[in-house]
């Protein structure tokens, strides 16, 4: 019965040192490892730098997000230019004159061309020139040349020079009824104005011959009359070379003149001389636009 006891005890004793070897070694005397496993974490993608930005083998911070292009504003319309000063008037005698008679400056001559456009070589030389002097003048249209030649005019206008009528054909004004004078003009207003856009300020007769009737015309359609104080003579015979003209306007030079010239050859090879001439006596080069119609006497 003892030994029964015994066997027991034995029995009970192999069975714990097998549990006990179940639960699986932890080295000797370390407690085994209560914390959880590790989290795995996936680190941010990097964002790709602007294009331009740093290396682009480089992961840079991450850039803010780019707000939508905004469109760019108007750009602010340009000041319109003041209008000219009309400052000049012509009197009865078709000269220039300031209306404040204490003004300077008083050396000032209207330049004026008739009997165009003929010539494009020589009307682009004439308005070369002009520019390069600054200068601004009137070039008197004949209608029917005109018509044939509107990219002439045109080309006038847009050299930034002025247009004045010289009447349809050349022909003498006093000489014809009322009826036909009043179209030779009114025709020349008509296709200036549907050429560039706006008629002539400025009326010439040809050959200077007008008198009450045409004057009155001529206001009527809203011009200015004038004929002129100081002739090249560039159109009579014997005065056809560059000397001989400049040599003409000097000899009649005055402060205010209104010098007559053509769209001629000789005219042409004259005129850098001419204005530089002028510009070394201090004249200026007055701006038609500068004249007063409604101050003028004549």
């Amino acid at each position: 019965m003892l030994r029964m006891r015994n066997i027991g005890r034995i029995a009970a004793g192999l069975l714990l040192v097998a549990a006990l070897a179940g639960c699986g070694s932890v080295g000797e005397g370390a407690a085994p490892d209560a914390s959880p496993p590790p989290v795995e974490t996936t680190a941010p993608a990097p964002v790709a730098p602007p294009e331009g930005d740093a290396d682009p083998g480089e992961a840079g911070p991450a850039q803010p997000p780019q707000s939508a292009p905004q469109p760019k504003p108007d750009p602010a319309p340009e000041a319109e230019a003041p209008p000219v000063e009309k400052d000049y008037y012509m009197d009865g005698s078709y000269i220039l004159r300031p209306k404040d008679e204490s003004a300077d400056p008083k050396k000032v001559v209207l330049l004026t061309f008739d009997d165009g456009p003929k010539d494009e070589a020589t009307l682009t030389s004439m308005l070369d020139t002009l520019e390069r002097h600054q200068a601004k003048a009137i070039f008197f249209l004949n209608g029917y040349r005109a018509e044939k030649k509107p990219e002439l005019v045109k080309l006038i206008h847009e050299r930034g020079q002025t247009i004045g009528n010289h009447g349809w054909d050349h022909i003498d004004l006093k000489k014809e009824t009322q009826e036909r004078m009043e179209k030779q003009i009114d025709d020349v207003q008509a296709l200036v104005r549907d050429i560039v856009g706006e008629a002539p300020a400025f009326f010439r007769p040809p050959f200077g011959s007008g008198g009450d009737a045409v004057k009155k015309k001529a206001k009527d359609a809203g011009m200015l009359y004038m004929t002129w104080s100081n002739g090249s003579r560039d159109w009579e015979k014997g005065y056809d070379e560059p000397r001989k003209v400049i040599d003409s306007v000097l000899e009649q030079l005055h402060p205010g003149s209104n010098i007559l010239m053509h769209e001629l050859a000789w005219t042409e090879e004259a005129l850098d001389e001419l204005l530089t001439e002028l510009e070394r006596r201090e004249y200026g080069f007055l701006d038609p636009d500068r004249i007063d119609p409604d101050y003028s006497k004549n």
